[in-house]
């Protein structure tokens, strides 16, 4: 099964660098180009709905994902989790932030389960998000997950390790 994916235009591109969201920051406009291209890499033939994320790390390394279909529709994986399984399985835990690209008339925001994924490593992320048709839209992951269920939720027990247990 192929899919042509259509590519954000060069005007689309110049809209995103000159955005209001993004002016004066060229590294976010630089992130957000890497996850316009790995999105031509994505597998949806089911939806039609190429999705690609360009992390960016503490350590200042980017990683790169995009969406991968299955006709078992739930086993399927979203951009942005695919991302952070990168950027975790390389070592890096502290994102300062995500970009992310759909081919969608207006920008889409992650999916709850991906929010939830991304607040894992903190709430202050900021998420860059952007259409092929040049919109772009700035915000943080805190805003996208108002009352977030974090790993300080889990109240403190004995012996209990991870990042909730406040040790």
């Amino acid at each position: 099964m192929s899919q042509a994916i259509a590519q954000a235009s060069p005007a689309a591109q110049l809209l995103w660098a000159h955005s209001g969201a993004l002016h004066g920051r060229p590294h976010l406009v630089a992130l957000l180009l890497q996850a316009e291209q790995v999105r031509q890499r994505a597998y949806a033939p089911y939806s039609g709905f190429a999705v690609g994320a360009a992390l960016l790390t503490a350590s200042g390394a980017t990683y790169c994902g995009v969406n991968v279909e299955n006709a078992s529709y739930p086993v399927s994986c979203c951009a942005e989790r695919s991302v952070v399984c990168g950027a975790v399985s390389a070592g890096d835990r502290q994102f300062v932030a995500i970009a992310i690209v759909t081919d969608a008339d207006e920008p889409a925001a992650p999916c709850g389960l991906c929010r939830q994924t991304l607040c894992e490593f903190g709430l202050d992320l900021e998420v860059i998000l952007a259409s092929t048709a040049g919109q772009v839209w700035s915000t943080t992951l805190r805003e996208l997950l108002p009352a977030a269920f974090t790993p300080d939720s889990f109240e403190p027990r004995p012996g209990r390790t991870g990042p909730g247990s406040r040790s």
